[in-house]
């Protein structure tokens, strides 16, 4: 079928123009003049395109007269300058195909308001909503921005495993990968589950990170970057948390914590600026309809140089800010929500990184520090935190020294024998190296201004939600 996508009919071609479109039906009206108004959406853009459909069409009265929200139509015509108000372009059909007629009294995406949490019991249709609809094209710009960033600096794009043997970050959160019988596994003499029996012949779960295989990557091809599905089985139904979340990984061979942090940086505000250059029609509508913020927000942190701060100066900050916080500060407690809002939003009022925590509260593979005067010890880590949600990126300088490795292993009780592949990089050429994360969910949680991160994935997957 050769047509043309209603955006491009909007914004590219000038009346008088013959077009053929193609979408489903938002509203329709049948007038007693004897024409039928049918208000056309292909989710290309937020924009609709109204048909005019004259009765003397041949299957006027059999299809085009009984059309309902929901029905799928091909319309070939011409388009002309609009004589109604809200629209500046119909088209005037000369043919109208109807391709699936929506059973009227079922369809559930009626022309009206519907509640987010009604619209997440029909998430195979809610994308035909504007506010799903724009939450994907915002969703897929992102995407594209993020490529585009490391492509354009020369970043090798990976693919890491999925099923992995590995806890990256320890927290053990993990799926299970298995095809054993769980009804009845085999097990062995102590009575345990024989994982050897399993398909890998041993334990296996889906990933939490694809960053251990990225940083091998990295130490053979110098700047790489993994973007995939990640999955947490974690037991929270926050509107910030899913199971099942995408990850971007960039890893950087011969990087310390700074250059780190200037590529965060750099990072941010390409993506930012490239959903306001690009997404122009959907952030307004974000902006008009959800969050009257999201606009001067991605602005400012697009345009601002990022604040740079130490663990250390921030609780200082923190515990001289004379608030009761929800929860008390100190040194050694990790930063909570409230304590990184605080910080962007009334101390710095800018983007702000957050370098050099606690080894405590840090997972085994950051880079350690010298200890401090006070005799603390710290890694190279960094937070990027921004105004209204805190932090959306974490990342550190890679622990490239092998003993000091082994060392913070044995402390953190990680398996030393399940990470020996990862300990070879570090006795076989080792390099200092850095890297960092970035939830894709959160990130266009933030930038569309929604609420619950459940609402820009297509399919959130949630303790005890799996429905789609």
């Amino acid at each position: 079928m050769n047509r043309t996508l209603i955006r491009h009919a909007l914004t590219n071609l000038r009346p008088p123009a013959e077009a053929t479109v193609a979408g489903w039906v938002r509203t329709v009206r049948h007038s007693k003049g004897g024409f039928s108004f049918i208000t056309l959406n292909d989710g290309s853009c937020l924009a609709t395109l109204q048909v005019v459909a004259d009765a003397k069409l041949p299957n006027y009265e059999q299809e085009i007269a009984h059309l309902t929200t929901g029905s799928s139509v091909v319309a070939r015509g011409t388009l002309v300058a609009s004589q109604g108000k809200g629209q500046a372009l119909d088209l005037q059909a000369s043919e109208v195909c109807v391709l699936g007629r929506a059973d009227a009294d079922n369809y559930p995406i009626q022309p009206k308001h519907h509640t987010l949490e009604f619209l997440r019991t029909q998430a195979h249709l809610r994308p035909r909503t504007n506010t799903f609809g724009a939450v994907a094209r915002v969703r897929n710009a992102v995407c594209a921005a993020i490529h585009e960033f490391f492509q354009q600096r020369g970043f090798l794009y990976i693919h890491t495993p999925i099923i992995t043997a590995s806890d990256c970050e320890g927290a053990g959160q993990l799926f299970r990968v298995t095809t054993l019988d769980v009804s009845a596994p085999p097990r062995g003499p102590d009575g345990a589950v024989d994982f050897a029996q399993d398909f890998f012949a041993r334990s296996t779960y889906l990933t939490v990170s694809g960053q251990l295989e990225a940083e091998t990557c990295a130490c053979a091809l110098g700047n790489v970057y993994t973007f995939g599905p990640t999955f947490r089985a974690e037991n929270s139904n926050t509107p910030r948390h899913l199971a099942e979340f995408w990850m971007v990984e960039p890893e950087m061979a011969f990087c310390d914590l700074a250059g780190d942090a200037d590529t965060a940086e750099a990072f941010l505000k390409h993506v930012f600026r490239a959903v306001l250059d690009r997404c122009a029609e959907d952030m307004k509508f974000f902006n008009d309809r959800i969050d009257d913020t999201v606009l001067d927000t991605l602005a400012h942190i697009a345009d601002s140089e990022f604040q740079r701060v130490t663990y250390t100066e921030a609780v200082t900050l923190l515990e001289k800010a004379g608030r009761q916080w929800e929860f008390p500060m100190h040194w050694g407690r990790d930063l909570q929500t409230e304590h990184e809002r605080f910080l962007t939003e009334e101390t710095f009022r800018k983007p702000t990184i957050i370098t050099d925590y606690p080894a405590s509260i840090k997972p085994f593979y950051m880079r350690v520090n010298e200890p401090d005067a006070q005799g603390r010890r710290t890694v190279a880590a960094m937070d990027v935190l921004v105004p209204k949600i805190g932090e959306i990126i974490g990342g550190s300088q890679r622990e490239e020294r092998l003993d000091v490795l082994e060392a913070r292993m044995a402390e953190t009780r990680m398996q030393a024998d399940d990470y020996r592949w990862y300990a070879d990089l570090r006795r076989y050429g080792t390099v200092p190296h850095a890297g960092f994360g970035l939830g894709l969910e959160r990130c266009v949680q933030f930038v569309t201004g929604m609420a619950n991160i459940r609402d820009v994935i297509p399919y959130p997957r949630t303790p005890r939600s799996a429905e789609f």
